[in-house]
């Protein structure tokens, strides 16, 4: 059984590997196609090959599910075409037994997702947003046109809105503008600074304008007499530094997808989100999807066997692997939907990220297990139907 299980293993991890070099190429292709008309002096063609080498983490984490059906089925379907799974059969491997074999061989993988996942990808992530702001000068991940907007309570009750235009490489950040708010929602201060950076907690601002507002304004201003004092004081420094809970990883946090987050990471953002009492549903629902991607290959792992245990007589290896390629692309689309519906809907996150999951692979297990007992079946329908008996 052991030989067995590793000539599976050897016959699956070929054919993945060399799906997804062709699918991880092919995207890399249309990528640089696409992007050639950034070059100019800045931005040099090395730079776009740096960039797409940094985006390759990403695209092997979306490509790795499909990549390893089509892989599989394709294994499995040569298997099939060279009568090997039939003498595995003869031998006494039912075809549940073999599926578990399957799961076995897919659990190195899953473990190699898994630090895909949550290592190599967020890292390549947070180097290419850096990349991008200094080769290309954006980052466009939760911009609005006015910037990127921030929220955190201040010492004394109130609440702070920052305002940052731009970021720029190594957490720094420029174009920043704070609103403090007293307890009432009453405007406290106004302070405009060019440049900043984060260092232990707090925000160091250089050329800062900032604007003080007497406590007693909103009475005066209610009052139809001109105030005898001014009601706002203006100074100018050349630095100064505020208490913040903003951190250059929460920067970061805020223009990388969700799904692109580590677990570790999108749990610090998801507290810092909720301090703050912003919604967090976004990030929630990434966070269950995180924990389900793993589990996903098992899934494909699942869909992929029913297809490569049919006789080639009901198709030859190009019709399995097209049938994979379209289940592929049909899990993918319903894994969208699914999130798209949940969110706009208010699911809740486990089901959105578990039960596309969920109902494909019993839909396989069902299937796998009407193919292993299709004698039975057949037997059940001509005695419940007897006019459905083939004429011999």
């Amino acid at each position: 059984m052991n030989t067995a299980r590793r000539y599976l293993a050897s016959e699956i991890y070929r054919s993945t590997a060399v799906v997804l070099i062709a699918l991880v190429g092919l995207f890399t292709f249309f990528a640089l196609i696409d992007d050639l008309d950034n070059i100019g002096p800045k931005f040099t063609l090395l730079s776009l090959f740096y960039l797409q080498v940094l985006a390759f983490p990403t695209r092997l984490y979306d490509l790795l599910p499909i990549g390893l059906l089509i892989g599989a089925v394709l294994a499995l379907a040569g298997l099939a075409q060279r009568n090997e799974l039939v003498i595995l059969r003869v031998s006494g491997v039912s075809g549940l037994k073999l599926l578990g074999m399957l799961w076995v061989v897919t659990i190195p993988m899953v473990v190699g997702a898994f630090i895909l996942s949550e290592v190599v990808t967020p890292a390549a992530e947070v180097k290419s947003s850096e990349a991008n702001l200094v080769l290309l000068g954006r980052s466009e991940g939760g911009r609005l046109n006015s910037g990127y907007w921030f929220k955190e309570p201040t010492p004394g009750g109130g609440t702070r809105v920052i305002n940052i235009t731009r970021l720029l490489a190594i957490g720094g950040v420029s174009g920043i503008t704070l609103y403090e708010f007293r307890k009432g929602q009453e405007l406290t201060s106004f302070t405009q600074a060019k440049n900043g950076h984060f260092s232990h907690g707090q925000l160091i601002l250089d050329d800062v304008v900032e604007t003080q507002i007497d406590n007693s304004s909103k009475i005066a201003l209610a009052d139809v007499q001109t105030p005898a004092q001014p009601l706002s004081h203006i100074r100018s420094l050349p630095e100064t530094s505020i208490p913040t809970t903003l951190t250059p990883q929460r920067l970061i946090a805020r223009i990388l997808t969700p799904e692109r987050m580590s677990i570790r990471d999108l749990l610090d953002y998801i507290g810092y989100l909720h301090a703050n009492k912003l919604q967090t549903e976004r990030q929630v629902v990434a966070l269950w999807r995180k924990i389900a991607y793993p589990f996903t290959l098992l899934v494909m792992m699942t869909i992929a066997a029913p297809i490569g245990f049919m006789q080639t007589r009901r198709g030859g290896v190009g019709s399995k692997v097209f049938v994979g390629i379209l289940l592929g692309v049909g899990f993918f689309m319903l894994n969208q939907l699914a999130l798209n519906v949940g969110m706009l809907s208010k699911w809740p996150p486990w089901v959105t990220a578990l039960v596309p999951n969920l109902a494909v692979l019993g839909l396989a297990l069902g299937v796998l297990t009407l193919m292993e007992n299709q004698h039975w079946v057949r037997r059940f329908s001509q005695a419940r139907w007897p006019w459905s008996k083939r004429a011999v």
